[in-house]
């Protein structure tokens, strides 16, 4: 099975929608991340499950970390574990407006003749894509996603005997428009949930493809609450 964890608690810069921002985590979130791990040991042996011993994380640093601080919680009780980022993981890119403020955003659209006026929700639209170069939609961004765990998954069912859990570290609206990409999720799930802070959330692949949700909460968002990475 697939384990998803979003990452911890991190340093964020105020009014900027970019999920692409180079800061580590705050302490709060190394101690979500420390958490997770023990949590994470605990169901292992509770289930009988083995671990994978490579943990895919995002190549964001506060996923690394996040990665990095679960990577040592576990290898008291299990084999040493490695880790590989992948831009692959990574959470909805803005491309060319990547850590600009909204109201830099905004104006930034505004300025080019080529593009209509933001619609008022862009930030939330699954489908709306920045019309910026390399900006993508958080709806491509979960594709993307789904890609690698599929792929990943698929590998490590051909390696293996026996349950196998795998971990995913990445970000939160990528991981749900993933999982609604792979049958897990209905679409309006994608906004009427969101993901804890290094908390796992545990998806089962079957042998002929379908996936379906078998542990760990989806955090229910509150209202007026947007997409946060």
């Amino acid at each position: 099975m697939a384990v998803l964890v979003r990452h911890g608690d991190y340093h964020q810069l105020p009014d900027t929608p970019s999920a692409h921002q180079p800061f580590p985590l705050t302490e709060r979130g190394r101690t979500q991340a420390d958490k997770a791990a023990w949590e994470l040991g605990a169901m292992l042996e509770a289930e009988g499950w083995r671990l994978a011993e490579t943990i895919d994380t995002s190549e964001l640093l506060r996923a690394w970390q996040t990665a990095e601080r679960l990577r040592e919680g576990l290898a008291n009780c299990w084999f040493p574990l490695r880790i590989e980022d992948f831009g692959a993981l990574a959470e909805r890119g803005l491309g060319s407006a990547a850590n600009l403020t909204l109201e830099q955003i905004v104006r930034a659209v505004e300025a080019d003749p080529r593009c209509d006026a933001l619609p008022a929700n862009w930030k939330a639209s699954s489908h709306f894509r920045l019309p910026l170069p390399g900006a993508e939609s958080l709806m491509e961004a979960g594709e993307r996603v789904a890609d690698h765990l599929e792929s990943r998954m698929a590998a490590l069912a051909a390696e293996v005997r026996g349950d196998t859990a795998k971990l995913f570290v990445g970000h939160g609206a990528a991981f749900r428009h993933a999982a609604y990409r792979l049958g897990v999720l209905a679409f309006d799930d994608i906004a009427r949930l969101s993901m804890y802070h290094a908390a796992p959330v545990y998806l089962e692949r079957f042998p002929d493809g379908r996936w379906r949700h078998i542990g760990g909460h989806w955090k229910r968002r509150q209202s007026g609450e947007g997409h946060h990475d």
